[in-house]
């Protein structure tokens, strides 16, 4: 009886350990406000790897209504053109928040029950951009008209 306990506490024991699995799944989502624009692709593989790209444009306060919709196009083709080469990367995972490893800032968040994932971009001195992404079965020509 006693070699059962000592088994099944080990057992816990390394299983409270474990690093959790990170989702797998493809996201795209888009950030816009007065003074930025960012077009957002993630995808998480099997293995755990990363691939992320996040093209933006700043300081664009003086754009007009029609600048913008070619900016959104342009930030949408440089996303699309730029994608196969995004390398993989490792990311330091806890079961809500990705780090890069050994990092501290968050890169992104998951909210498992709703399966909602968030990306963090930090452009300069601004503070965080935490842009909220769509699942998608396959990325999309332009994440701005998803």
């Amino acid at each position: 009886m006693r070699k059962f306990a000592f088994v099944l506490v080990t057992a816990l024991a390394l299983l409270s350990c474990s690093h959790p699995a990170p989702p797998v799944g493809r996201w795209e989502g888009t950030y816009e406000s007065d003074d930025v624009m960012v077009a957002v692709r993630l995808e998480i593989g099997s293995d755990g790897q990363v691939r992320v790209s996040a093209p933006d444009l700043q300081d664009i306060g003086a754009a007009s209504a029609e600048e913008r919709v070619q900016m959104r196009d342009k930030l949408a083709t440089d996303l699309a053109t730029g994608w196969e080469s995004v390398a993989p990367r490792t990311m330091d995972f806890d079961g809500s928040v990705f780090r890069k490893p050994g990092g501290i800032a968050p890169q992104m968040i998951w909210k498992a029950k709703s399966r909602q994932m968030s990306v963090v971009v930090y452009l300069g001195t601004r503070p965080g951009a935490y842009i909220a992404m769509r699942e998608v079965s396959d990325f999309s020509d332009s994440p701005w008209r998803s």
